[in-house]
């Protein structure tokens, strides 16, 4: 049985959580996604203090659970983890993980990121040697984002997901598990559902175990990975590993309007894009007028714009409104369900104010040539 939650609805400022305490919502007023991010260590003792849980838990959708986070933060030293395939570019949605592993960073984790290479080979993401290449590009998109490369390990999946006592374990929680349990597991994540094989029985599995291996406080990762969480939760403590603290964040739409931004839809925008590719990207998204709720612009606004910026500034002529300056994602939603701000203003803003975001990654690139793949490859 699935274990339920402290849920939290992601609607900046003033935004309610789903439990009726009302020392959440307080949380999420002053701790909101308009928060910039810190990029060193703000906490140097041990001890809970309501600046750290505050910190872990902005822009979430939800923590499983609340209480096991608070006394994780009791330490001064926990793993906090995430994996990622390396099958293409580093976009938008990696971003969101990627940030939350920089809070639990200056909340004091060591942040472990996993490369996870079998696990793309797995999922038909390419050759071994193209997705390796594609890792290394991965990695330095990650340090160019904010994460600390001296106090972040960056590993392969091959380099221990092959050794003997990963394998038994493996072995162990499959024999506990029901072949409908780790296929409704991938339903979000493989990229072959209508046919599947027996490769995506082992995915889940081999992720719970990842998290046994590398000694996991934290998980981290979007609402996708929660039935693969959950399956790592339930199954770990019976072959005496501790279950991980799972935190979640939302999944943003595909420039196209699908549900879920993937580099292998081709509905995404790269944090190492050219400006001139991501203003033509943002003016072929979806964005229907006055529609706020699952608009890809509101969205990118919310929780790529206002959080690196703290504002969303719009260059209006005075005969449209004028300019408008905008620092809260509740305001954008009212202004726009309105229709007191045009589809094509708001574009023209969110494209000036993702190029100027972006820009430190671009910048490490410049000054990094070599992190470049030296060649396209057919992962990406």
């Amino acid at each position: 049985m699935e274990e339920k939650s402290v849920g939290v609805e992601n609607k900046g400022v003033g935004s309610r959580t789903s439990t009726p305490n009302r020392r959440n919502a307080v949380i999420l007023a002053l701790y909101s996604c308009q928060k910039l991010l810190p990029t060193t260590p703000i906490f140097s003792c041990g001890g809970v203090t309501e600046e750290k849980f505050n910190l872990v838990a902005r822009c979430t959708t939800e923590i499983i659970t609340e209480e096991e986070l608070r006394e994780l933060l009791k330490h001064e030293k926990f793993v906090a983890y995430c994996g990622y395939e390396p099958s293409g570019k580093i976009h938008f949605g990696h971003l969101l993980t990627i940030r939350k592993l920089i809070d639990l960073q200056a909340a004091g984790a060591k942040p472990v990121v996993l490369l996870a290479d079998l696990h793309a080979y797995l999922n038909h993401k390419g050759t071994l040697e193209e997705i390796r290449l594609v890792a290394e590009y991965n990695k330095h998109c990650f340090i160019a984002l904010g994460l600390d490369p001296k106090r972040t390990e960056f590993l392969l999946g091959s380099d221990f997901q092959l050794k003997p006592r990963f394998m038994m374990d493996v072995l162990r929680v499959a024999a506990d598990t029901t072949l409908l349990r780790a296929r409704r597991s991938m339903t979000e994540i493989a990229k072959r559902l209508e046919d599947p094989d027996v490769a995506q029985v082992l995915y889940p599995i081999m992720q719970a175990v990842d998290m046994a291996y590398l000694k996991v406080d934290v998980a981290v990762g979007g609402n996708d990975q929660r039935k693969v969480h959950m399956v790592a939760r339930e199954k770990l403590p019976a072959l005496g590993h501790q279950k991980p603290v799972c935190v979640h964040v939302p999944l943003l739409h595909g420039t196209d309007g699908a549900a879920k931004m993937s580099s292998s839809k081709g509905n995404f925008i790269a944090i190492d894009d050219e400006p001139s590719t991501i203003k033509q990207k943002i003016e072929k998204t979806f964005c229907p007028p006055k529609q706020t709720k699952d608009n890809p612009i509101i969205e990118y606004t919310e929780h790529i714009v206002l959080p690196s910026l703290g504002k969303l500034e719009t260059k209006r002529p005075a005969r449209y409104g004028g300019p408008l300056e905008l620092i809260n994602a509740d305001e954008l939603r009212k202004l726009y369900a309105a229709g007191k701000l045009h589809p094509a203003d708001l574009k023209a803003a969110v494209a000036e104010a993702l190029v100027k975001a972006l820009a430190p990654v671009r910048e490490y690139f410049e000054k990094h040539p070599d992190a470049r793949l030296a060649r396209p490859s057919q992962v990406l």
